[in-house]
């Protein structure tokens, strides 16, 4: 497995700069790109709005962030998860906790560089948003459940969301022959965001610590994905692994659950 994920990212061993966007206007804010220290590995993050979103039928107010263009790949991920940012041998400085080997094969053999990184428990999702602030000096997580909906709207705009326009940007299990496909192959939305529906389910946080995702997968039909789309974590999604207690940091039967970061700003003129 080792090998497989070091194959998958043999690109990742240029030093790539911090990419970013011209300076914004005063007052607004714009997409900048990232790149791992001593990689060549690279994301870019959209800045949202601030405004409300209804949650469980409650109205939250919700500040100014920037989202993942895209969900989380394993490009990315597996500098995380194998330590490919630490000299061989060392745990670095700060001995941030990594994920331990999964159960299987965690892509299911269905595609690595470019594919969204899948199987991985919240725990391991929150892990990683860790190392990735420490990476990169700026605060990244996964999106509260009112800023993923938030986001949501804005994603589907105006436009109705016909089966042609839902078909165009979202896999689904109408689409999608039963597994994942790379981040940015559909359409983007109308916040220039790929995959926030269908492909890759999406963790968020819970004011109750509930473990949930939305938007809905590859598996999903057309109907149940989209910015309503909720689904709680049960036992059937870990059934397989053998490990008593179970694996913290990787979904044994989860190849579609997935996430994005997202990084909250007080002022959107800031980056």
């Amino acid at each position: 497995m080792r090998s497989t994920c070091l194959a998958a990212i043999v690109c990742a061993c240029a030093v790539g700069p911090l990419l970013r966007a011209q300076p914004a206007a005063p007052g607004t804010a714009q997409a900048y790109r990232e790149t791992i220290a001593g990689t060549t590995v690279s994301f870019e993050m959209v800045p949202v709005p601030g405004g409300t979103a209804t949650v469980a039928g409650q109205k939250v107010e919700v500040r100014p962030f920037f989202i993942g263009r895209t969900e989380v790949t394993w490009d990315l991920y597996d500098i995380f998860s194998l330590g490919l940012d630490t000299p061989k041998g060392e745990g670095g400085a700060d001995a941030i906790a990594r994920p331990s080997q999964p159960y299987g094969a965690p892509d299911y053999g269905w595609g690595h560089a470019g594919y969204p990184v899948i199987s991985v428990a919240r725990q391991a999702a929150q892990a990683f948003a860790v190392w990735l602030s420490k990476k990169t000096g700026k605060t990244y997580r996964l999106p509260t459940e009112a800023e993923w909906v938030h986001a949501a709207a804005l994603a589907a705009g105006k436009e109705p969301m016909t089966p042609a326009r839902l078909d165009g940007l979202a896999w689904h299990s109408g689409n999608a022959s039963a597994r994942t496909h790379p981040v940015a192959a559909k359409n983007a939305d109308a916040l220039g965001l790929f995959d926030l529906f269908g492909n890759a389910a999406e963790w968020v946080r819970s004011d109750d610590d509930t473990a949930l995702t939305r938007g809905g997968s590859f598996r999903d039909t057309p109907s149940a994905i989209g910015a309503g789309a909720r689904a709680v974590q049960d036992d059937s999604w870990n059934e397989r692994d053998p490990q008593l207690p179970k694996s913290r940091w990787w979904l044994s039967d989860g190849p579609f659950v997935g996430f994005r970061v997202l990084s909250p700003v007080s002022n959107p003129s800031e980056r």
